[in-house]
């Protein structure tokens, strides 16, 4: 009985390890970094300290060491040929739902959405799942790092930063709690009623934003009484608000018309902390004090058409370009849905299309979606002391026509097949195997 036992793990392992068994798994999690690694030659940029020619990174235990032309390599060091190659940082998309939805037509794939109007305790990362097909697809479009982030409601809960390469949620965790999202109210909204007449109006615009007003009160008298050292009954709605009202981390408003953006500029201003504005389609229209608030902005989409009927049909594709002209600081986002994190690149390509500097471009989807995010510490760039997360390119990854040849994930060179190469190497083996047949 126990050889029969043991015979058949033998035969589990040796099924579990088969080629096809790992083909199936579609990418595989690669191990930490364990020796030292330098790429000679390469055209490196950094992003924030120009364009370094013939260049070598080397990068160790996850972090770069050393970025330049004059570099000493260390002894047992992996050295690598970048000859002909670009490097350039990961891409960062600012407002994804990457690992926390799979299928849109299958509900239980998705966790995006809270109950409730108040969640600011609810955390994007504790839901991810790590084995997404979504990960993979965005990775090979050269995005290394996302903001997973939930929605609903008035307060939807944290944006998480997360690294597209680990096992689970904690390994692949860059900032758990990195920014508060808050739904601003459509100051025009569809007043419907339920069936046959029955049923009662939503809150009005006023009444919504009466009661972001009075939660965010109730949530800061909270803090200071924390501060006073006053026995509370613990609430972890309010407990997550803490880092808002000390400035720890921002609070990330969705707001695309001009009346909801200059509404939430009024209320940040008032409450005192720092805004994101997220959405942006009427940015342009409150440029001025956007600027003198010093207020960025997280654009959703360059790739949309006219929202209005007297727009120009490249409204959103220019807006990234005019938004720089004003002296708007802002990020270029792929969408928020997970189905669309692999669209950044060429969302911000769309931009570059339409007059935006390629090099502006570059930065909304990479140093200014982290700084935003406050994470411009650990990626972003390529910096000696950053997370060596970083793309090997045959050039801009703004262009589709370019191909990015191996990613690394703080040290990590990852597995670079997705769901999309496997199904494409899948059929074209069947169509391969008809040509034989019919030849």
């Amino acid at each position: 009985m126990r050889k029969i036992r043991i015979a058949s793990r033998v035969a589990f392992l040796a099924l579990a390890f088969a080629p096809a068994a790992v083909a199936a798994q579609v990418r595989m999690t690669v191990p930490p970094q364990s020796v030292p690694v330098a790429i000679q030659g390469a055209t490196i940029h950094t992003v924030t300290d120009g364009v370094i020619e013939n260049g070598t990174i080397v990068f160790d235990d996850g972090l770069i060491t050393a970025i330049g032309t004059d570099v000493t390599i260390p002894a047992g060091a992996r050295v690598v040929d970048g000859t002909g190659k670009h490097i350039y940082p990961g891409l960062v998309d600012a407002y994804s739902t990457v690992g926390i939805s799979e299928i849109g037509a299958v509900g239980v794939s998705s966790d995006v959405n809270e109950l409730g109007d108040f969640n600011p305790n609810v955390r994007a990362d504790v839901a991810v799942n790590a084995e997404s097909r979504h990960i993979g697809t965005s990775r090979s479009a050269g995005v290394l790092v996302a903001f997973s982030t939930p929605d609903g409601g008035l307060v939807s809960g944290m944006s998480s930063a997360l690294s597209l390469e680990g096992w689970s949620w904690e390994e692949m965790s860059l900032e758990s709690a990195a920014a508060l999202n808050v739904n601003w109210p459509d100051p025009n909204p569809r007043r419907f009623r339920g069936f046959g007449g029955q049923g009662e109006d939503p809150p009005s615009y006023e009444e919504q934003v009466q009661q972001l007003k009075s939660f965010f009160a109730e949530a800061r008298a909270y803090r200071d009484a924390l501060g006073a050292g006053e026995e509370l009954r613990t609430d972890s709605r309010y407990a997550a608000m803490v880092p808002v009202f000390d400035g720890e981390i921002p609070v990330v408003v969705a707001a695309n018309g001009a009346a909801q953006i200059n509404d939430a500029i009024t209320w940040g201003l008032e409450e005192g902390i720092d805004i994101v504005i997220r959405g942006g389609a009427d940015a342009i229209h409150v440029a001025d004090r956007l600027v003198a608030n010093d207020i960025p902005v997280i654009l959703t989409s360059t790739m949309a058409a006219p929202g209005r009927e007297y727009e120009g049909y490249d409204g959103a594709y220019s807006m990234p370009a005019r938004l720089h002209e004003a002296g708007v600081r802002f990020a270029i986002s792929g969408g928020s849905g997970s189905l669309y994190t692999n669209r950044l690149p060429w969302e911000a390509g769309v931009a570059v299309a339409f007059g935006l500097p390629e090099e502006e471009a570059l930065k909304a989807v990479t140093i200014n979606a982290a700084q935003f995010m406050g994470i411009d510490d650990r990626v972003g760039s390529l910096e000696p002391g950053k997370q060596a997360t970083f793309l090997i390119t045959t050039g801009t990854p703004l262009d589709m026509t370019n191909d990015i040849e191996q990613s690394y994930i703080q040290g990590r060179e990852i597995d670079m097949m997705d769901i999309q190469k496997f199904f494409f190497e899948k059929y074209m083996t069947k169509v391969m195997q008809y040509l034989r047949m019919v030849m």
